[in-house]
């Protein structure tokens, strides 16, 4: 590098009124007249940076006149002292305050004559010589000089000078270079292609000849070809090291995959070397990141297997890049799923889960299993390896996206992990979590809840006893109309109040924590069906708590259930017109009409046990409806409505009411069902009615009755049956609704949600229609006498067109699930 020289003339032409006889006195402590005299007569000591070095200037004592002015604006500063202003200075800032005059001429001239050393030492200090001894015009360490704060940028822009030189330099060495090495590259002797392979490697690491290389496809290909054909480890090194430095870049990225260098990088992550393992990976994981086509090419390749292989190593930061890839690999992609489950990788993910502290390392991997916990293959695997437990070790992380990922994770796979043991940590953990402030937690927590206690006894016990009816009812009550986080709290506490010792304690807390009204609340608009048919289940089950039925009574909720019942049996019969057509679905955001009705019937069979509850539905008219019900084709629904007038009929005027309504003739025909809950709770109706007629009507009618529902027992007296009196006790004690699973949309990854079928939607969000999952609608589980009230993803939209709910929206792609498969969805937040 040149020398970089200054133009000692330059400040000659550029001298201020006074001279160049400038010295830095900014920090000389001057009273007000004096500093205003210095600066009219810009008296201070040049620093250097306007004058040269051979400029000749006066001694700042050759000034006449050494009296103080008595009037500034008269004398101007050509009578300024200077000589007295320097001794002052003198004296001021040096221990010994006896300065000669020719002491004083003596540092000026020193001064003036090392004036551009000084500037040159702090501009250009590597073209000083080593020792020359440099005087400082600094007074104050905390005040730099000029030259000293002008050193600074002058540096950066010289250094920007030389990287301009060197940059073009670097690019014209790389251009003419690079056509002989790909030549070299592509030599038979190894050891030829070796140093070639060096040389290449070294001059990647420079921007402007790494640009060089990329623009070059006959260089990158000569790369991959002689790391996919060589023996030689470092020739590997170099060469994977190259490639490595070119996937920085979007072309470098391009040309690499032009190349084939995909299978190559594949390849090589089976090397033994952590260089050229580092290498591989990295180059891989930008290459899936920003080029298009690479995942489809590194699954070709065998990337999959090769990269659950590699999980076993104990390299926290290459992991962290490995399950990344697997991640990106795996999102949306069914068979990357199963090629991963094939490999073992579920286990090796959960071992990491647990082994690790790596923030990094638990995120990543915490994401692919979040992908793979929407696979309804893996999902099982991930469980029996200790998944469930493994994520909720990291519940209490201080990283809040790990955390969200593990929640995410852990309600995907809830559904699979209802029988699973030493769930009581994880339980107590998700109580606490509702009181989250972050709504995806309250969320996740919900739906975990809810699918944690189906049908497990022992899990339901242990939510009952850390609290969380009342943190449940804290949620909904706080959650409002959001009904993601509503609709998994109502399908908990549903669970909670039906089969296990603690049911009815659960019941009555329920209500203890003013958990009715809101319930209530929760059937009338906005809520939309599958919100409001987890309520309904759920206002079943507490009915079955006697406590409970006068505060559900002053609340409203009858009316409301018989109106939600009298707008679904509409939807019903208006569908069943267009079904014989060949047109429509019995669906409305994911739920069967039929389900409402069977709900909505069974919850007032449940609540009109009650006197005054009986009095009031036979106020609301729906006697005659109840009867028609009879006639269903579906025996679920036969036999709540059968129910309801056997609870109606207790009562002479219930039982008046029924027998105007023509109910003889079907309640007859139901005898003979093959149901025996429906044959009996029709016997009970026909024995209520005929409590006030005619010994005779009564004699036939017990023999009719006995004839139907004890064929098998010859030997029963011809008297009225046994149990008839006790029918509202005694006939299935247990009449809360079956568990059933709570299934939101699945999520995976942060692409967007993939759903496995085709249909392409966005990300995660509650108000997306999908599918009925099996197993949520009511009466799905063959042999039980009443099907499931579950909890049902929120299916889109519901439009409103007045006070009462609009079921015109008809969801024709929504067809009912027979085969058991689920609709799993990819999505993330």
């Amino acid at each position: 590098m040149s020398t970089y020289q200054i133009n000692q003339n330059e400040g000659s032409n550029r001298n201020m009124s006074g001279g160049n006889n400038y010295m830095d006195l900014s920090d000389m402590p001057l009273d007000k007249n004096q500093q205003t005299m210095m600066w009219q007569q810009n008296q201070y000591m040049d620093s250097g940076i306007n004058s040269g070095a051979t400029t000749s200037a006066p001694s700042i004592s050759s000034k006449g006149g050494h009296h103080e002015p008595e009037d500034m604006n008269e004398q101007g500063g050509d009578n300024m002292d200077t000589t007295r202003m320097m001794l002052d200075w003198a004296e001021q800032n040096y221990s010994n305050p006896q300065y000669t005059q020719d002491q004083v001429d003596e540092v000026n001239q020193q001064l003036n004559q090392t004036r551009s050393q000084r500037v040159r030492a702090a501009m250009f200090p590597e073209t000083m010589e080593e020792g020359m001894p440099i005087p400082s015009t600094q007074m104050h360490p905390d005040q730099p000089t000029a030259v000293q704060r002008l050193a600074e940028p002058s540096q950066m822009l010289k250094h920007a000078v030389v990287n301009l030189i060197n940059y073009q330099d670097d690019a014209d060495l790389a251009t003419r270079a690079i056509p002989e090495l790909t030549k070299l590259l592509n030599d038979e002797d190894q050891v030829v292609v070796s140093q070639a392979a060096m040389m290449v490697h070294q001059l990647s690491k420079k921007e402007a000849s790494r640009h060089a290389i990329m623009n070059s496809p006959q260089m990158v290909a000569a790369l991959v070809r002689a790391m996919n054909n060589t023996n030689d480890m470092e020739t590997t090194r170099c060469a994977a090291g190259t490639l490595h430095n070119l996937s920085h870049h979007r072309q470098g990225l391009l040309a690499i995959f032009k190349s084939g260098g995909i299978p190559a990088l594949v390849k090589l992550l089976s090397s033994p070397i952590e260089s050229v393992l580092f290498y591989a990976i990295t180059t891989l994981h930008n290459l899936l990141l920003h080029q298009d086509g690479s995942k489809m090419a590194v699954r070709l390749a065998g990337g999959l297997q090769k990269m659950v292989a590699l999980l076993q190593r104990n390299n926290v930061k290459f992991l962290a890049i490995t399950t990344d890839c697997l991640q990106i690999l795996a999102y949306g992609n069914q068979e990357s799923k199963l090629i991963i489950l094939a490999s073992g990788g579920p286990g090796e993910l959960v071992r990491i889960m647990r082994s690790y502290t790596y923030e990094k390392l638990l995120w990543t991997t915490s994401r692919v299993l979040k992908v793979l916990s929407v696979c309804s293959s893996n999902k099982p695997a991930v469980v029996e390896a200790g998944g469930m437990q493994a994520l909720a070790m990291h519940l209490a992380h201080q990283s809040q996206r790990l955390v969200q990922n593990c929640l995410w994770t852990l309600r995907n796979l809830s559904d699979a992990a209802t029988k699973a043991d030493n769930m009581e940590t994880l339980l107590q953990m998700l109580v606490q979590l509702l009181s989250s402030n972050d709504l995806n937690m309250v969320t996740c927590s919900a739906g975990i809840l809810s699918n944690m206690t189906c049908n497990n006894q022992r899990n339901k016990i242990i939510v009952s006893q850390v609290g969380g009816i009342e943190a449940l009812v804290r949620t909904i009550l706080q959650a409002g109309d959001r009904e993601d986080i509503t609709e998994p709290a109502v399908c908990a506490l549903r669970h909670l109040t039906s089969r296990h010792p603690d049911a009815e304690m659960a019941q009555n807390a329920v209500r203890l924590h003013y958990g009715l009204p809101v319930l209530v609340k929760l059937l009338h608009p906005p809520s939309r069906w599958p919100l409001i048919k987890a309520v309904v289940g759920l206002i079943r089950n507490l009915a079955l708590c006697p406590a409970n039925h006068a505060p559900l009574r002053e609340h409203g909720a009858l009316p409301r259930i018989v109106h939600l019942l009298l707008r679904a049996h509409q939807d019903t019969q208006r569908r069943a017109s267009i079904s014989s057509n060949g047109q429509g679905s019995g669906y409305v955001d994911g739920v069967r009409m039929e389900d409402i009705v069977e709900g909505t019937v069974g919850a007032l069979h449940i609540l009109a046990r009650e006197g005054h509850n009986r009095a009031v539905i036979r106020g609301l008219s729906c006697i005659p409806l109840f009867v028609q019900l009879l006639y269903s084709p579906i025996e679920n629904i036969q036999r709540v409505a059968a129910g309801v007038l056997c609870e109606l009929a207790a009562d002479k005027e219930g039982a008046e009411l029924i027998e105007q309504e023509g109910a003889t003739a079907p309640l007859t025909e139901l005898l003979h069902s093959r149901n025996e809950g429906v044959a009996t709770y029709a016997a009970a109706v026909l024995f209520r009615m005929s409590e006030d007629k005619p010994q005779d009507y009564k004699k036939r009618l017990s023999v009719e009755l006995t004839s139907s529902l004890f064929r098998g027992d010859q030997n029963m007296p011809w008297s009225e049956p046994p149990g008839f009196d006790d029918v509202a006790g005694g006939f299935g004690q247990d009449e809360s609704y079956r568990d059933q699973m709570y299934q939101p949309p699945q999520h995976h990854g942060s692409q967007g949600s993939m759903h496995s079928g085709g249909d392409m939607r966005g990300g995660y969000d509650p108000q997306l229609p999908i599918d009925s999952m099996q197993g949520l609608d009511i009466g799905s589980q063959h042999g039980s006498n009443y099907g499931p009230l579950d909890n049902i993803p929120d299916l889109g939209p519901q439009s409103h067109s007045g006070p009462d709910l609009n079921f015109e929206n008809i969801e024709s792609t929504l067809p009912p699930q027979h085969d058991g498969s689920h609709s799993w969805y990819d999505t993330d937040l």
